[in-house]
């Protein structure tokens, strides 16, 4: 329902030196109506031209600082709010390429009302 609107494209920018990128960050919203502790995000997947990178190399910031996605199982005091922007970054030697290409970007949630998970999926060809 969401999903179209989960990657704000106008974010997108390289992060670490100008001349020699380390990776990447961009903003992204919830794909559900009502908001989520972060221990029920089960997993942040980002992967660009259908290449998935590693969980490892991701973090999110809703406002406090960012965090793994390892940490965020146990961030019982954090909340991602509805409608709320968080930045996603990702490690990523070189940033985002020149050029378009496609970004893609998919949660995993733990809904407690839901007897599965929650998928949202979001892609978009971008560029910077």
């Amino acid at each position: 329902m969401f999903d179209k609107f989960l990657i704000q494209p106008a974010s997108l920018r390289n992060t670490g030196p100008a001349d020699a990128p380390t990776g990447f960050a961009f903003e992204a919203k919830l794909g559900y109506y009502r908001g989520l502790g972060l221990s029920m995000i089960e997993e942040l997947n980002v992967s660009i031209d259908g290449e998935s990178l590693a969980r490892e190399a991701v973090t999110f910031d809703e406002g406090p600082g960012p965090i793994t996605l390892d940490a965020m199982e146990t961030a019982y005091d954090r909340r991602w709010a509805f409608g709320a922007p968080a930045t996603i970054s990702v490690a990523h030697p070189g940033g985002f390429p020149e050029g378009e290409h496609r970004l893609t970007f998919q949660q995993k949630l733990r809904v407690s009302y839901l007897p599965f998970p929650s998928f949202n999926t979001d892609d978009k060809v971008l560029s910077l």
